[in-house]
């Protein structure tokens, strides 16, 4: 379930590898979940600032504002629930890109 569509737009879910040397988001992560668009940043798993840099790196990877991303399930989890409040139609493309780098 690394993706679909609900009435506030699009719930994604992610995986979320903090403390990386980079910001990057990209590639499928199959978990026991199902599959998840992992994400790395560079903060630290602490006080939800991997989590915040998540948010805001997801939404410039959607090319959509921060506040239209919300994390819904997993604040203190690496695997995480977002809803993009978005039409499916303008992000699908750039979700389905991102899913397969």
């Amino acid at each position: 379930m690394a993706k679909r569509e609900v009435p506030s737009g699009v719930s994604v879910a992610v995986r979320v590898r903090p403390g990386a040397g980079r910001t990057r988001v990209g590639g499928t992560y199959a978990g026991p979940h199902g599959a998840a668009l992992i994400v790395a940043v560079g903060a630290p798993a602490v006080d939800g600032r991997a989590t915040e840099a998540v948010r805001r790196a997801l939404a410039g990877a959607l090319g959509v504002r921060a506040a239209d991303v919300t994390l819904r399930v997993g604040a203190t989890s690496r695997d995480k629930v977002f809803t993009v409040a978005a039409p499916a139609s303008e992000i699908e493309t750039r979700l389905d890109r991102l899913l397969n780098a």
